[in-house]
C-alpha cells in the first residue's frame, strides 16, 4: 500500500519541552570520516555508498533511525488500541539515494512492514497511526517519496 498520510506541515508545528537531544561530532563526511555522540553510545566509521569501504553511510543510518521510530511509534498505537502486537514484527526499510535531473542529490524510501496475525485492517490502522506518531515519518512525508507496504 502506498502511503497515504496528509503531507505533514511545511512549517513545524507549536512544541513543548525538549525530550531528548542527540549530539554528535562528525569529521571527514561519506569518505572515509566518521561520527561519535557525545555519550559515546554511537561510533561509526563513515563510507560512500556502494564502495568497499569498512563504514556505514547516512542512508543506512537513516533506514535503522526511521525504522526502529516507526517500530516503537506501532507498538504505542497498537497498545492504544488493546491489540497485541506480534512478537515476530519487523520493518525492512529501504532508502534510495538519487542523482537529481538538475543537480545534487534526493532520496526516497520504502518501508516494508510485516506484523503477522493480525487482521490486514487492524494492521493498517496500527501502520498508519505510527505514521501519525513518529518523528521520522513526519519529516519525510510531504518531502520525499514515501511507499510504505504492509506485507
Amino acid at each position: 500500500m502506498e502511503s497515504n498520510l496528509t503531507d505533514s506541515p511545511k512549517v513545524a508545528p507549536p512544541i513543548n519541552d525538549v525530550i531528548y537531544t542527540a549530539k554528535t561530532h562528525t569529521i571527514g563526511g561519506r569518505d572515509g570520516g566518521s561520527s561519535l555522540s557525545a555519550d559515546g553510545h554511537l561510533d561509526v566509521k563513515l563510507s560512500i555508498p556502494g564502495t568497499p569501504g569498512n563504514g556505514t553511510n547516512p542512508e543506512q543510518l537513516f533506514a535503522a533511525g526511521w525504522s526502529s521510530c516507526l517500530f516503537s511509534a506501532m507498538k504505542i498505537e497498537a497498545a492504544k488500541m488493546k491489540v497485541r502486537f506480534p512478537a515476530d514484527a519487523a520493518i525492512d526499510a529501504e532508502v534510495d539515494l538519487h542523482n537529481s535531473v538538475s543537480g545534487g542529490y534526493y532520496i526516497s524510501a520504502r518501508l516494508n512492514i510485516r506484523l503477522q496475525g493480525l487482521d490486514r485492517e487492524v494492521a493498517l490502522a496500527i501502520v498508519q497511526a505510527g505514521h501519525q506518531t513518529c518523528p521520522y515519518s513526519k519529516m519525510s512525508h510531504g518531502n520525499i517519496k514515501v511507499e510504505t507496504n504492509l506485507i
